[in-house]
């Protein structure tokens, strides 16, 4: 199970980096907020334009795609039940611990143990562009409604497209199915500022470990372990149950999708909250644990269905 362990440790390494130059203090607490408002701006945008308009939007509309979408969501919708019922927390942070639950770090860790596993990484694609075109969308317009003071209709159709993450996957949709080539010109300054969206953001949450300790009493602690156990066990169980049952999905095909389900928690979670500074305790903590858990998770997974 190489795959698995080492997209966990390289995952690992670089928010390590970031801890330790918080800790010798190389880096200040003022380097983090400058760190996401950068990711958040300028290279995540750059990424999701450059991997969206690389993406076969339309072979991705198969069984992957749907699977994807119904899972995340019967997942986020489970903590918001939850959160209802038991926790009583504000929009915002029911919002974010629900994006905690089925947000998947399906690009850093999810290609290379899907190439290991079923020895192709088709199949991240799809989730990819469920999360980008569709829960990322969601998810920030609910954050940035949430987070004001009045909810109108203009607002509400307006907030989307106020968001420079979802400005770059509106264009990078666009690309891909025109089927526009992006003159290098424009698109080499692109690639650069996306290489550096992922160890920036990794960085940024190494930067936040620094500051406070997780899973503090009095500090959602109790909503980080059920986003925490939804994410691990909850999803790709949904996965699995839709997967064989609903879509017919067997052998290879059906392992790859449950491997996805139980991927840990992307950092992007904690870099939608923290501009907002809406439940961006209990994203970093439900991604340092998943992180820390789905070693043992895909291990389970890759042995009970390969």
């Amino acid at each position: 199970m190489v795959g698995v362990v080492s997209g966990i440790l390289i995952v690992s390494a670089v928010i390590a980096v970031g801890y330790v130059a918080a800790r010798l203090r190389i880096l200040g607490p003022e380097v983090q907020g400058a760190l996401t408002r950068t990711a958040f701006y300028v290279t995540n945008p750059a990424l999701l334009f450059t991997v969206v308009a690389g993406s076969d939007i339309r072979a991705a509309l198969g069984t992957d795609t749907p699977l994807a979408l119904l899972s995340a969501a019967a997942v986020g919708l489970l903590y918001c039940l939850l959160s209802f019922l038991f926790f009583r927390r504000p929009v915002a942070e029911t919002a974010v611990g629900a994006m905690a639950s089925s947000y998947a770090n399906a690009n850093n860790i999810g290609i290379p143990v899907s190439l290991y596993a079923v020895g192709t990484a088709q199949h991240v694609a799809p989730v990819l562009l469920v999360q980008i075109l569709v829960l990322a969308p969601f998810y920030l317009t609910v954050l940035g409604l949430a987070s004001g003071s009045r909810v109108s209709w203009k607002k509400l159709l307006v907030q989307p497209f106020a968001n420079p993450m979802i400005i770059a996957s509106g264009l990078g949709a666009a690309v891909a199915l025109t089927g526009w080539t992006v003159p290098d010109l424009l698109q080499k300054p692109i690639d650069m500022l996306a290489g550096g969206a992922v160890p920036m953001v990794l960085l940024a949450f190494g930067l936040s470990l620094a500051g406070k300790a997780p899973l503090q009493k009095g500090d959602g602690r109790t909503e980080t372990f059920v986003a925490t156990v939804l994410k691990i066990s909850g999803m790709p169980l949904v996965v699995w149950v839709l997967g064989r049952f609903v879509f017919g999905l067997e052998g290879q095909h059906l392992l790859a999708s449950v491997i996805m389900g139980a991927l840990p928690t992307a950092q992007n979670v904690f870099l939608f909250a923290s501009p907002y500074g809406r439940g961006v305790t209990v994203a970093r903590d439900v991604i340092l644990c998943t992180t820390i858990l789905s070693v043992g998770a895909l291990l389970a997974v890759a042995w009970l269905l390969s």
